[in-house]
């Protein structure tokens, strides 16, 4: 569902993303939907989007360094804004949030 919804090429708007995984959990088999809430669901959803696009700004990066694809790079900001935004309802990523918004960000700036 991550994948679908926070896509590393498309950014859906936020509200419109909540709805759209709320919708898909209340079509959850039973089991699923008797054994985790709504607000548990959307923190597991958004949880696994920032293992997620952590992976997937590493794979960008190696295309880049290793087989001398540069063009990947533009989709970085992108991909990594998605753990940026989670910081006022995650707290506990203002750190990561912060390497990667005064460390990783600016040195992607005019690079594609």
């Amino acid at each position: 569902l991550v994948s679908l919804l926070k896509d590393c090429y498309v950014k859906w708007p936020p509200d419109q993303v909540h709805d759209w995984v709320r919708q898909y959990f209340s079509k959850l088999d039973s089991q699923v939907f008797g054994a985790v809430s709504e607000t548990d669901f959307l923190r597991y959803f958004e949880l696994m989007g920032v293992q997620r696009h952590l992976k997937a700004a590493g794979i960008f990066a190696r295309l880049n360094h290793r087989d001398g694809k540069p063009g990947y790079l533009r989709d970085v900001p992108r991909t990594l804004s998605y753990i940026v935004d989670l910081v006022p309802t995650y707290p506990e990523l203002r750190f990561l949030a912060g390497l990667i918004s005064d460390r990783c960000l600016p040195r992607l700036e005019g690079r594609a």
